[in-house]
């Protein structure tokens, strides 16, 4: 049987893992790489390529940027690569029907929740502020709506004590990779049907902010914790130091809870 042809939507650190996977699985062809345009970054504003470009071109993968997933000349370019498949890894952009209906095994989205909880853009940061004991990985189906498609496969992991953002994020990116390579062939040969999403438990991951870094000394021991853990590497967490003759910032980068 001839290989699949994948076309894999990505931007973040968090979807080089699956698209890595991808890339050396037989069984599938990644025929082409969307991620987002080059950004510009750092104090000279020089244009950065996202890392899933970056994996890509080490890969010598074909790569396409569109502005939007909706510009009329980008859709036209992937019904042109006739995919079976299209997979979907913190894209950043919702994709329109017209792409969501493209291939004729439609596309598959890799979500670092157990959904329904944490849909959205954040959810290893607030799985953490939320104090959950445990969080996973998601292979859904997608729809039009913000992460409600349905569920092909699940796979848990608990969050313990000396996990902060950054540690979360590498595991479940490694087992997001994990559980796509091992539900793909399953899917494709009908073997795994998807199933719809619990209305109950259905939460939603906001995107983080700057201001989200900021520890408010009124609340519980756990919560601070949770917070300062919560957002490593970014934005970090920060307090404001009352001293004479202006406040001074305080960057805080561990705590413990002592009882």
């Amino acid at each position: 049987m001839s290989p699949l042809r994948i076309i894999f939507f990505g931007t973040a650190e968090l979807d080089c893992p699956s698209l890595s996977a991808l890339a050396q699985t037989p069984a599938v062809e990644v025929a082409a790489v969307v991620t987002q345009p080059d950004r510009p970054q750092g104090r000279k504003l020089n244009l950065q390529p996202s890392p899933v470009k970056i994996l890509a071109t080490q890969k010598k993968l074909p790569v396409l940027q569109p502005g939007r997933a909706r510009d009329e000349g980008f859709l036209q370019e992937l019904a042109q690569l006739r995919p079976d498949l299209i997979v979907v890894a913190a894209y950043g952009q919702i994709l329109p029907r017209q792409i969501l209906e493209l291939p004729r095994f439609g596309c598959l989205n890799v979500h670092a929740s157990l959904l329904p909880k944490y849909r959205g853009a954040a959810p290893i940061q607030w799985a953490i502020l939320n104090d959950e004991s445990e969080t996973g990985v998601t292979i859904m189906k997608m729809d039009e709506g913000l992460d409600t498609g349905d569920i092909l496969s699940q796979r848990a992991t608990a969050v313990a004590a000396n996990d902060d953002a950054q540690t979360l994020h590498d595991r479940l990116a490694r087992m997001g990779a994990d559980l796509l390579i091992q539900t793909i062939p399953g899917y494709a040969a009908g073997s795994i049907a998807p199933h719809k999403q619990p209305e109950e438990g259905a939460s939603y991951a906001r995107k983080i902010t700057r201001e989200d870094g900021h520890l408010e000394w009124t609340r519980a021991a756990r919560s601070l914790w949770n917070r300062s853990r919560a957002l490593v590497p970014w934005p970090g967490a920060h307090a404001w130091l009352s001293v004479e003759p202006k406040p001074h910032l305080l960057k805080i980068w561990r705590t413990e809870v002592v009882t």
